[in-house]
């Protein structure tokens, strides 16, 4: 789902995550035309733009200069989209996150690193592109099936609110990009390219796939190119059939508020179980952390914030218990009960130093999650494309970097009475596997969560 998120030129933003959407196969998703690209000046370009009569910026701002429209996007953002309709946005793609994580981790007893928020997004483009039964399913398996048809129409117009909230606070570092790789003969609808563009700041390339090993190459650039050199190679093959490659990515540097002095980084025994152990370097910061302890599950839970509003949120089993169990019960609201319970006291905090890196393939879990007519030949993407062309999704994949170090990072529950804050104790060693969760804290954003088995492991 990412890629390396350090980058070397600015160790001091020490950028914390990168994750990376990729929709592959008779649609695939992507934003943005190439720029300064000399080495291969493709024809294909003007010969694409020549078949759209896409909305030009000026267009654009003459529509919203347009009194009627004026008004109308008043009351889109007044009455059917108040504030507290973001947040509980944030807090449909937070479980939606959750419910993934259960899938993954019944694949996967290791290392988990994945962004709910940038999935989110992705499969939010792709509801711009479907109809019928195809777009009801991306609804449920989003936790949005709930909603209105009025409150529907203006999801993109929402998820467009809740990344600008995100990407303004300068301090956090974060940035989210879409383009799309799109084949020389492929039509796009213009009222679809308009609202991804004003939506998602969706990007369109063009590139000729007959010719797999240019377009592989071309695309190889554009990506590296557009993630600060954070994923060097992602396409290995290429299949000449593709229309239409989407990418979703986020970028995430976090600096600690108060960062661990290096100096007192030592390496030290963590358990990976009751029987095996390994070695890690053990950071070790003194000061004032928010922390509680969830008495029914018997773990702790250590606020760890970062400049600009944002934390992440380290679950710790006790040593004693399974720190498995924890996850058939993780929910956004379980997550709030910590949060709003937490109290801020003196602590000495032991916390490893770790990288994750994983990739996985979504296609085989959405469908668990009910989004199954996307991926066979009755999937109705007809907004996307006239003629729809019989497409589909033939697979999603996301890869996931995470690095925390000193100075940053770098990409049924129990009930009020059963969380208490007072018991913690002064000492946290976080020296066994534990959870962690990246939350945005304005918009109660759930940017990226993960399960450290084994932090020695890359």
């Amino acid at each position: 789902m990412l890629e390396n998120t350090l980058l070397a030129s600015k160790t001091d933003t020490m950028k914390a995550a990168f994750c990376l959407i990729l929709f592959l196969g008779e649609v695939w998703m992507v934003s943005g035309i190439a720029r300064d690209w000399e080495p291969w000046k493709m024809a294909t370009h003007s010969e694409v733009l020549k078949n759209y009569t896409f909305l030009n910026h000026k267009q654009m701002d003459g529509v919203k200069q347009h009194p009627q429209r004026k008004d109308a996007s008043a009351s889109t953002e007044e009455k059917p989209w108040p504030a507290l309709d973001k947040w509980k946005l944030s807090e449909n793609n937070a479980n939606f996150g959750f419910d993934l994580f259960r899938k993954i981790a019944m694949r996967h007893d290791g290392n988990i690193v994945f962004s709910p928020f940038c999935l989110s997004f992705a499969m939010a483009t792709l509801m711009l592109a479907a109809r019928g039964q195809t777009r009801s399913q991306i609804m449920e398996g989003l936790n949005l099936q709930a909603l209105n048809s009025t409150q529907t129409s203006f999801l993109p117009f929402l998820f467009k609110q809740l990344k600008d909230s995100i990407s303004q606070n300068q301090e956090l570092a974060f940035s989210q990009g879409s383009f799309a790789f799109i084949h020389k003969d492929f039509d796009v609808k213009e009222t679809f390219f308009n609202l991804s563009k004003q939506n998602f700041d969706m990007e369109y390339i063009p590139v000729n796939f007959r010719n797999t090993t240019q377009a592989k190459s071309y695309m190889n650039y554009y990506v590296n190119k557009e993630t600060k050199g954070k994923i060097p190679k992602l396409f290995d093959e290429l299949d000449a059939e593709a229309k239409l490659i989407f990418v979703d990515y986020i970028l995430f540097g976090g600096k600690w508020l108060s960062a661990f002095d290096p100096a007192l980084t030592e390496v030290e025994t963590f358990h990976l179980d009751k029987y095996r152990t390994t070695k890690v370097p053990l950071m070790y910061r003194s000061g004032k952390f928010a922390s509680t302890w969830d008495r029914n599950f018997r773990c702790q839970v250590l606020k760890l914030p970062y400049q600009g509003n944002a934390s992440m949120l380290v679950v710790l089993a006790d040593k004693t218990r399974d720190h498995l169990a924890i996850e058939d019960y993780l929910t956004a609201e379980l997550v709030d009960k910590w949060i709003r319970n937490m109290k801020t006291r003196k602590m000495d905090i032991f916390f490893p130093k770790f990288k994750l890196e994983q990739k996985y393939e979504l296609r085989e879990l959405l469908k668990q999650m009910g989004m199954r007519t996307i991926f066979s030949a009755r999937a109705d993407l007809s907004e996307l494309s006239s003629p729809a062309r019989n497409l589909k999704v033939s697979t999603i994949l996301q890869k996931a970097v995470i690095e925390v170090n000193e100075r940053g990072t770098d990409a049924a529950a129990g009930t009020m009475a059963e969380i208490i804050a007072y018991s913690m104790p002064p000492v946290i060693k976080v020296d066994h596997p534990f959870h962690f969760m990246i939350y945005e804290e304005t918009t109660k954003s759930l940017l990226f969560l993960g399960r450290v088995a084994n932090p020695s492991l890359l």
